[in-house]
C-alpha cells in the first residue's frame, strides 16, 4: 500500500542527510542571488527548488554539483564536507542539466555509450531496455539531429534509468515532454525516492510526487554588503 503523504514526510525527515548546506552565499553581476541559506536533504528526500526567473535556480544545482566555486559556505556528503570526497560525491550524483546534453551526431545508444554521468559500463541490452522504456524502441540508432527536442529529452531520461546514482540533479528535466513523458518522469521520481533516493529538482511545473517539499529562492536586487 502506498504510504500517504503525512507519513512519508515524517520518514524523510528521521533519516540522515545525504546532503547538507549551511550558510550559503552567492552573487553575480555584484547582485546577491542567495545568502545565508541552508538546508538538509534526506536519503528519500525529493526537494523541489523554486523562484522566478533570475533568483539563481539553475547556479544553485551547479554550485551543488561542483559546477561553479564563485560561493561562500560549507557543502556537506554524508557528513563530509564536499571538498573531501569528491570522487565519492560524483559517484553517487547524476546531473542532468537544463541543456539535455545530447550530441546530435550521436545516436540514442551511442549518446548513453559514451555518457560520462553513469560511472560503470553499460551493455546493450540495458541501453535499449532503457531507450524502449522512455518510448524511443526503434530509434536506438537513428542519429539524434532527426530527432524531435521531447526525444532528446528522452534520451537524457533514459540516463536517469542506468544510473546507480543516489542523488539526482534534475535542472528543468519536463521541458519539450509531452503529457506522457511528463507522467513517467514524475513516476520514475516517485520511484527513485520509494528506494531511498533522494532528488533535488529546479521545474515551473506543479510537481505530483507524494512527500514533495519546496525551497523557494527569491531574485537578488541588491548589491554584495547591502543586506543585513
Amino acid at each position: 500500500m502506498d504510504k500517504q503523504p503525512s507519513e512519508r514526510t515524517e520518514q524523510v525527515e528521521t533519516l540522515t542527510p545525504l546532503l547538507a548546506v549551511d550558510d550559503l552565499f552567492c552573487e553575480r553581476d555584484e547582485r546577491v542571488l542567495f545568502q545565508n541559506l541552508s538546508f538538509r536533504l534526506a536519503e528519500g528526500q525529493v526537494l523541489q527548488i523554486k523562484g522566478g526567473n533570475g533568483s539563481g535556480k539553475t547556479t544553485l544545482l551547479r554550485i551543488l554539483c561542483g559546477l561553479n566555486d564563485n560561493y561562500q559556505g560549507l557543502i556537506r556528503w554524508r557528513g563530509e564536507l564536499l571538498a573531501n570526497c569528491v570522487e565519492e560525491f560524483r559517484d553517487g550524483m547524476l546531473y542532468l542539466g537544463h541543456r539535455v546534453g545530447v550530441s546530435k551526431v550521436l545516436t540514442p545508444r551511442e549518446n548513453l555509450l559514451w555518457s560520462g554521468h553513469l560511472h560503470r559500463q553499460i551493455s546493450a541490452d540495458e541501453m535499449d531496455a532503457a531507450l524502449a522504456q522512455v518510448g524511443l524502441r526503434g530509434f536506438e540508432d537513428s542519429q539524434c539531429f532527426t530527432l524531435s527536442a521531447g526525444q532528446h529529452q528522452r534520451v537524457s531520461l533514459a540516463r536517469l534509468l542506468l544510473s546507480e546514482a543516489r542523488l539526482w540533479v534534475l535542472d528543468e528535466p519536463f521541458t519539450t515532454l509531452d503529457v506522457g513523458g511528463v507522467a513517467f518522469l514524475e513516476n520514475l521520481i516517485g520511484q527513485h525516492s520509494d528506494r531511498g533516493g533522494s532528488v533535488l529538482v529546479t521545474t515551473h511545473h506543479t510537481l505530483a510526487v507524494d512527500g514533495l517539499t519546496e525551497l523557494t529562492l527569491g531574485v537578488g536586487q541588491m548589491p554584495r554588503g547591502s543586506l543585513s
